[in-house]
């Protein structure tokens, strides 16, 4: 028996410990599972003993499988989870699961494979394989819908949230909800257990409760599954699987369920969002700022702007408890920016998101103010004002003097020089860039822009921050749009020019939206504002090589008054108070006017074309930024565009989908593409040298 599960026993009860830290994963190459079954056997064939406990050590009962061993590579002669639950249910003494903590997916799976259930209040429970492209594969799609009926079961299986315990014990995952010491509160309950001679009680032995008919039930579930998880093949496996729950005996389900199992562990889907799980983890690590690095205490912040940007970041700070004060240059401008953040806000509690109290204590963090001496205390100041260099550096001038020692200052530039905004300032190593993403009060994605004098510490206590105000950062260098909007800036120059060459804008966005990106490039740009880009071309234009091909369709849309839907009319037009993209006869006639004037004779362009030249454009500009550090990982980059900018999860990021259709073969594309369309293309000197060596950008 392995020492990371303790068997002991306490009078007639032998009680197993899960102890392999820090979340008691359910390791088969560790030897955890076979520890399991060792301690059951043992306690099996002990005429002393009449029933058992299982529980964790530390903080819970078990965070489920051992991720990285999914997909193969388990020792042969260890014993996996599936035959420890087999065994379970040949067991005549009751055995009893101690839940505490978070309890997700193969620890859920063990704990129903027990007879009963105890659970402290603070417990949270979870089958959430669906997040991973898989689904629960030891039982679990068949023993919940028979304890808690096929449609409860198949929601919470597709959700993948954990419930509390309070919500199992009503649903009837939970038996009983305990308090205080959660062994000697099981131990009780299991020697009333056999006290009172109650016996075994198997999951597999009961019926699954159905209130419509099955076949009903499983047409309408399969539609709204279909429909509400696009491209992800793992939600309809467990309907199939809860299926045959209710239609075949438990044993034939079992089966059907582990075939179902092995089939999606092997998807490139599920590969893509375990390549995720990982790279999430992975992020936060800075090779060299060590982890104890000392970080500074945000008690309270301060925004330079209350705009949409300012207003929405301010929000964020609020919303982790932490004060933070609005500086505008007016009180006209302050008050309309605090409207926001109030309207904001009331909108979340009128969709039942937020209670009144919440909203009232939030917006009491929030302090307007115009003068810049009235933020010198506090920790952090974040600059959103308009994206111009010289407006930022005056601010950073301003800051410099106003801002107290040691307090980091910080700019939301998406793709402004933050070494150049450092310079202004006798601070340089506490100046950064945190590069938040619209709307900032909900997208997840913060770039953490280090410039060449961030001190290792002001680095640490933004990587932290990013997780305090729940955000996830990942580390960009300096260059023009960091490593996000860099990458992008080929994505929309390819669908640009794909126009110029015979596409019209509904093809181009259907192509990317079939591949999985909630809306296609011209969509994207009509929500966000086309007047935003144009801005940024115009300011690009002085350094723009004149050699080089350069789409003015984008231009002459918006020298047309078209920004997009806040003006009724972009790329498409809408109709009054409604979203619906409608493609528009005037924009057909632009773009084959520009066409004639650049000389090019449109042609058919395939779908298949248009897919590469947009997604290949991101993928080559990453291999630069990672050959430049730039980026850190592979797996940064798909991070960003995953959390940034609505990459497919099921796709697991640029970077990772050009490893799953082989990087030679992308650099076959590239290199066609750079014959026909010039110097745009020229293959990424690490893309050719992996492609060479039959290597991955994600080892």
């Amino acid at each position: 028996m392995t020492t990371l599960v303790e068997y002991q026993k306490q009078a007639s009860v032998g009680v197993i410990t899960l102890n392999n830290p820090p979340v008691n994963a359910l390791s088969v190459n560790k030897g955890v599972v076979q520890g399991i079954l060792d301690a059951l056997k043992e306690g099996d064939h002990d005429p002393h003993v009449r029933a058992f406990v299982i529980i964790g050590a530390g903080r819970n009962f078990s965070g489920g499988a051992d991720i990285s061993e999914f997909g193969g590579g388990y020792d042969p002669g260890k014993a996996k989870l599936p035959d420890v639950l087999a065994y379970m249910d040949t067991v005549t003494k009751p055995i009893v699961a101690a839940i505490h903590g978070p309890t997700m997916g193969g620890g859920l799976e063990l704990a129903l494979a027990c007879h009963y259930r105890v659970a402290l209040p603070a417990a949270q429970i979870a089958l959430p394989e669906v997040k991973l492209g898989i689904l629960p594969g030891a039982g679990g799609t068949q023993r919940l819908p028979r304890l808690i009926g096929a449609e409860k079961a198949l929601d919470m299986m597709i959700a993948g949230d954990p419930i509390s315990t309070e919500k199992a014990r009503e649903l009837g995952v939970v038996d009983e909800v305990v308090s205080g010491d959660l062994r000697a509160a099981a131990l009780t309950f299991t020697n009333r257990l056999v006290r009172e001679g109650k016996g075994v009680r198997r999951a597999s032995q009961l019926s699954v409760a159905l209130d419509l008919p099955a076949a009903e039930f499983f047409e309408q579930a399969r539609s709204r599954v279909a429909k509400d998880w696009r491209g992800y093949p793992a939600p309809l496996a467990i309907v199939a699987c809860v299926e045959a729950a209710v239609k075949q005996p438990f044993v034939k389900g079992i089966a059907f369920e582990r075939q179902q199992f092995e089939k999606l562990v092997r998807t490139d889907e599920s590969r893509a969002l375990r390549h995720l799980f990982f790279a999430e983890r992975q992020v936060a690590k800075i090779p060299d700022v060590p982890e104890d690095t000392p970080a500074h205490e945000i008690k309270s912040a301060a925004l330079i702007g209350a705009g949409t940007m300012g207003g929405g970041i301010a929000m964020n700070f609020a919303n982790a408890g932490i004060p933070v004060k609005v500086l505008e240059v007016n009180q006209e401008a302050l008050d309309k920016g605090l409207a926001i953040v109030r309207k904001n806000y009331a909108a979340t509690v009128s969709k039942g998101r937020l209670s009144q109290d919440a909203m009232d204590k939030r917006m009491g963090l929030f302090k307007g103010v115009t003068r810049y001496q009235d933020i010198k205390d506090a920790d952090i100041v974040i600059e959103a004002v308009f994206e111009d260099m010289a407006v930022k550096k005056q601010v950073f001038e301003k800051l410099d003097k106003a801002a107290k020692p040691g307090a980091i200052l910080a700019t939301n530039t998406s793709t402004l020089d933050v070494n150049e905004i450092a310079a202004v300032t006798s601070r340089p190593q506490d100046v950064l860039g945190l590069h938040f993403f619209s709307p900032a009060n909900v997208m997840k994605l913060l770039e953490v822009v280090r410039a060449a004098k961030t001190s290792k510490e002001t680095l640490a206590t933004a990587m932290k921050l990013s997780k305090t105000i729940k955000k996830v950062g990942v580390v960009a260098g300096v260059c023009d749009g960091f490593i996000g909007n860099r990458m992008l800036h080929g994505y929309f120059r390819e669908a640009g020019f794909l126009l110029e060459e015979g596409a019209l804008p509904q093809q181009v966005d259907k192509v990317i939206e079939d591949f999985g990106f909630a809306m296609g490039p011209f969509r994207v740009g009509d929500l966000a504002g086309l007047d935003v880009g144009w801005y940024i071309r115009k300011r690009q234009a002085a350094t723009r090589p004149p050699h080089l091909r350069y789409s003015k369709v984008a231009d002459q849309i918006c020298e047309l008054g078209r920004f997009g839907q806040k003006t009724g009319a972009g790329w498409y037009r809408y109709e009054p108070g409604n979203r619906t993209p409608i493609p528009d006869p005037a924009i057909e006639a632009l773009i084959l006017k520009a066409s004639k004037e650049a000389g090019i004779k449109r042609r058919a362009i395939s779908d298949q074309e248009i897919l590469e030249r947009c997604i290949y454009a991101l993928v080559n500009e990453g291999a630069e930024i990672l050959e430049e550090g730039i980026a850190l990982r592979a797996s940064d980059i798909d991070i960003v565009y995953i959390y940034g900018y609505g990459f497919p999860r099921y796709r697991g990021g640029p970077m990772f989908y050009a490893d799953t259709v082989g990087l030679d073969k992308v650099l076959e594309s590239v290199r066609r593409f750079h014959s026909v369309h010039g110097e745009f293309w020229k293959p990424a000197p690490l893309l050719e040298k992996l492609a060479a060596g039959g290597k991955k950008f994600n080892k």
